[in-house]
């Protein structure tokens, strides 16, 4: 990862541990898989995020670890600060800001589409509008990439549905904020998303539904 002092990198991860990530994977195909789902997703983004051009930092949920495969050349790690998602997403892009940067892209480990020329294009996107957006397949976003603080897009939300997506732009409309959205990608959350990815595991049936 090559250092920029304009371009902020943040990447959100929760610390691995079977039985606190991918809950509702897990509630299909139990604890451990889903873990190893979970690790899997977080490989792919530590290579993605390698060939970005941008200062990095890790943000982790619970605690920052002494050793992580996130954790590779200048990155940085943080803990997230906030009571709920969006609070801990303000409060990176506050930091960011306040650090120097110009540019703040945010992404979490939850895309196996996400790559380092999406990541790139969001912060090209980024130098002729106020926020980016890449769009999930289930309604929410795999990355918002922000210029200055919103904190009516982040504050009094409720999170996690079908709804986020469309909510955002509703916000940054209102702000009359200038925008662009990237091509649409699909985190995992469910088995279902799993059965359409190209993730595979041993001793799963990873037939596709219907």
């Amino acid at each position: 990862m090559c250092m920029h002092e304009n371009r902020l990198l943040a990447v959100f991860s929760k610390n691995p541990a079977a039985g606190n990530v991918k809950t509702r994977l897990a509630s299909s195909i139990g604890n451990e898989k889903a873990l190893e789902v979970y690790e899997m997703l977080r490989r792919h983004t530590a290579e993605a995020i390698s060939g970005v051009h941008a200062t990095c930092m890790i943000f982790y949920a619970d605690f920052i670890p002494e050793s992580d495969i996130l954790l590779v050349g200048d990155a940085e790690a943080r803990q997230q600060q906030g009571k709920d998602l969006g609070e801990r997403m303000h409060t990176a892009f506050c930091e960011g800001l306040s650090s120097g940067a110009r540019n703040i892209v945010l992404i979490g480990t939850d895309c196996p589409d996400i790559s380092a020329t999406v990541i790139e294009q969001a912060f090209e996107l980024l130098e002729n509008h106020d926020a980016v957006l890449g769009p999930a397949k289930d309604g929410g976003f795999y990355l918002i990439g922000l210029k200055r603080c919103f904190p009516e897009l982040f504050l009094e939300r409720t999170w996690s549905n079908g709804a986020v997506l469309g909510e955002t732009i509703d916000r940054l409309e209102s702000c009359r904020a200038s925008f662009s959205l990237l091509s649409e990608l699909q985190d995992i959350d469910t088995f279902e998303d799993l059965q359409q990815s190209r993730f595979r595991l041993d001793g799963i049936d990873h037939s596709p539904p219907g």
